[in-house]
């Protein structure tokens, strides 16, 4: 059976011709300042074949959560970022770089641009990517992205879009969709159907989750 499930912010589990991924995970009550604000569903992580990292912000590659996978078979990451993880996770990291790609299984990982910048602490800087997995059927995760000219053309016939509508707190800032430009985003990739992800798990004590 294949399953696309949203666990929270930009984590979605994905089960697709019997290959187990999980995109950006992020499962802890509280990353640096930010808050979990719904409820923390682990059901059925376990006996991942993959975790696909889009980018290196801290809502995205969060060394608590990937410690939490350790069963997780192997990494896939943007080049340059598998430093940050390599002294503290044993699984074999994979690190490309937009239109490279990898083998998970009977499944193609095609790691694909996205307009976004992706910085650490300590000077920390890498690529940012969306995903595309290719098996019986065709998903494209977006990571974090802004609308850019070639968007239409990175997933052509997609039957899931996992598509970023809003963040946290009260505004975004660049590199960013919202809700209008998640729709337009939609509007050039055509997919049959789509997941919203990225909104209303996280807040900053205080402030509204949206």
């Amino acid at each position: 059976v294949n399953v696309v499930r949203w666990v929270g912010h930009s984590t979605v589990l994905v089960e697709l011709d019997g290959v187990r991924l999980l995109t950006d995970p992020l499962l802890r009550e509280r990353v640096v300042m930010l808050r979990r604000s719904e409820p923390l569903d682990l059901e059925s992580l376990e006996d991942l074949d993959a975790v696909l990292i889009s980018h290196v912000h801290y809502d995205h590659l969060d060394l608590g959560s990937l410690r939490k996978l350790q069963g997780a078979k192997a990494l896939v990451m943007p080049r340059g970022a598998a430093s940050l993880v390599r002294r503290r996770l044993s699984a074999p990291v994979h690190e490309l770089g937009a239109g490279e790609t990898v083998e998970i299984g009977s499944l193609t990982v095609q790691a694909v641009p996205a307009e976004h910048d992706s910085s650490r602490l300590l000077g920390k800087k890498t690529e940012a990517l969306g995903y595309v997995v290719s098996g019986s059927k065709r998903l494209y995760f977006l990571g974090d992205t802004d609308l850019f000219p070639a968007l239409a053309e990175v997933a052509p016939d997609t039957d899931v879009a996992m598509v970023p509508i809003w963040g946290w707190g009260p505004s975004l800032g660049p590199g960013h969709l919202d809700p209008e430009d998640a729709a337009r985003a939609l509007e050039m990739l055509q997919p049959r159907f789509a997941v919203p992800v990225h909104w209303g798990t996280l807040h900053v004590p205080g402030g509204s989750n949206l």
